[in-house]
């Protein structure tokens, strides 16, 4: 049985009937009545990143580049449920789950999920008003008995760093965002399980010093983004 941490709800977006919209092809959520763009909708709109993807779509067809990402999609989907039930002790609520894929992924994972304890919330939208900033968390917990930022990923095979690069300044953003709400709780650690396809868990681990340094990278992306987008984001950054 996983123990669950009892939070101060009057701060969680979620509990107040939150929920994400979008404008203009950019994903938001309204806090306090302000409109805050979200983390994905940031990294997502990295000018190098979205050529990458560009040029991997040209590569192998629009076709097929639409068929992968409905899959992988599908597959992240199913896995984070699956996940999701587990930690909240309620792995009845699975039986529904049949994407065979998903279902060996969390095999997969579940070792590493036994690492988790004390969780703080899971699936919850955080934000910080101090950047303007929102966006869902995957879970925060100790793992391996210190408080951290958990992401979960799904992929066909192992990634390096470089890919990953999205994922490490996600996390980095969501730590400054709890902080942030709950102030009397301090991120130890930002953890990135990735569950291949390829029948392996890649666990990235980063400290203080690391997630300092990529939420400072995460502040210039932002910067950039609402520069990038001033005239579409009027409403969302007033």
């Amino acid at each position: 049985m996983f123990k669950h941490v009892k939070l101060n709800e009057s701060v969680l977006p979620k509990s107040l009937g939150v929920k994400g919209k979008n404008q203009h092809g950019i994903r938001y959520y309204t806090i306090d009545g302000v409109n805050m763009p979200s983390v994905t909708s940031i990294l997502g709109d990295i000018p190098e990143r979205k050529e990458k993807i560009v040029q991997w779509r040209k590569a192998v067809g629009e076709q097929m580049a639409n068929y992968i990402s409905v899959t992988s999609t599908n597959r992240g989907k199913s896995t984070h449920k699956l996940i999701e039930n587990h930690l909240n002790n309620e792995d009845d609520k699975s039986n529904g789950v049949t994407n065979v894929v998903a279902l060996g992924l969390f095999r997969l994972i579940k070792p590493y999920l036994k690492r988790i304890d004390n969780i703080n919330c899971l699936e919850e939208y955080l934000y910080s008003k101090e950047i303007g900033v929102a966006g869902q968390v995957d879970c925060v917990a100790e793992y391996k008995g210190k408080l951290s930022i958990i992401d979960f990923k799904t992929s066909t095979k192992r990634r390096d760093a470089d890919y990953n690069y999205g994922n490490f300044l996600q996390c980095s953003a969501y730590a400054k965002m709890f902080e942030e709400m709950y102030p009397d709780k301090k991120i130890e650690q930002t953890v990135v399980l990735a569950t291949c396809e390829s029948g392996e868990v890649q666990e990235w681990l980063h400290t203080e010093d690391k997630i300092k340094e990529h939420q400072e990278l995460f502040y210039k992306h932002t910067q950039e983004f609402l520069e990038r987008h001033k005239e579409n984001l009027v409403e969302i950054t007033k």
